[in-house]
């Protein structure tokens, strides 16, 4: 390690102690602040999910002040659930470091195991498949040894990582799990045949008036819709957030051009100014892309 990388990591590690200092007195019960004093584990999950959402969106816009402070956020979350425990006396940061280091250097062997010469013979970033395959295997094999006996190793493993997924999210990663044990279609008009069984089970239960039936159906329309994505390898996390950001710049062009004001309107009339917003937005990236070609 270089004199300059040592200075570093010793910044990092003082701002991080700083960090701990102030949620510890965040959580003081005498002079403390009254919120954080009442917050839990559980009454945290809401903001934890929202700061990981928050850290994605930054990524997807490359903004790197946006990102650095999305991450504090995030990094603060994760202090305090450690703070919270360490309270009660079930573990620390400490335990949440020494834990996730230990993970990490038992599934590299390749770097820091009996593998690390077959790296080397590779080159300086080895055989990204072969390194993928063999964190998996050692994924596997820890949490066979964590599955209670006559449990589905697959289910079980698959129930405890989507736990505290997104549902978007916890769905893809169930379908390529599934389909990687051989729970898979044949082809793609094998997928799309099940996404129109399933938008038409979808409208009848709407049509039924059963409410709980037509919310399950929804969620089986869109878990093959998942599948869908899966087979054209594309991500409909980032599908859909282009999609919500899209509207947001539409809805809001569509607003500006009536004064803010769309209640009264006719539905023909908004749908004009919507397609002009798409036809304006288009153009604007035209003109984008073409200026920076021939710049």
């Amino acid at each position: 390690m270089t004199m300059a990388s040592t200075a570093a990591t010793g910044a990092c590690l003082e701002a991080l102690a700083e960090l701990i200092t102030v949620v510890a007195r965040l959580r003081d019960p005498e002079t403390g602040c009254p919120w954080d004093l009442e917050q839990t584990h559980a009454s945290l999950v809401p903001y934890v999910l929202e700061e990981a959402h928050e850290v994605a969106d930054a990524i997807r816009h490359g903004d790197d002040a946006d990102l650095a402070e999305e991450l504090g956020d995030l990094l603060l979350q994760v202090v305090l659930q450690a703070r919270i425990a360490q309270e009660a006396g079930r573990f620390d940061l400490e335990a949440i470091a020494t834990g996730i280091s230990a993970k990490l250097i038992r599934r590299h062997p390749h770097v820091f195991g009996e593998k690390r010469e077959a790296l080397a013979n590779r080159g300086s970033h080895g055989d990204a498949a072969a390194v993928k395959t063999s964190w998996e295997a050692i994924k596997a094999q820890e949490h066979a040894d964590r599955t209670p006996h006559g449990a589905s190793p697959l289910s079980a493993r698959l129930a405890g990582k989507v736990r505290g997924q997104p549902a978007l999210a916890g769905a893809m990663t169930i379908s390529k799990k599934a389909a990687a044990a051989g729970f898979e279609w044949e082809d793609m008009a094998g997928v799309w045949a099940k996404v129109h069984e399933e938008l038409d089970e979808l409208k009848e239960a709407v049509a039924s008036g059963d409410r709980v039936h037509a919310q399950e159906e929804l969620g089986d329309v869109l878990f093959t819709l998942v599948n869908v994505a899966r087979w054209c390898g594309i991500d409909p996390e980032t599908g859909l957030a282009g999609t919500n950001r899209r509207f947001l710049d539409r809805f809001s062009r569509v607003e500006a051009a009536l004064g803010g004001e769309l209640q009264g309107r006719s539905i023909n009339e908004l749908e004009e100014l919507w397609q002009r917003a798409k036809a304006a937005i288009r153009s604007e990236a035209t003109e984008a892309a073409e200026a920076t070609g021939g710049g």
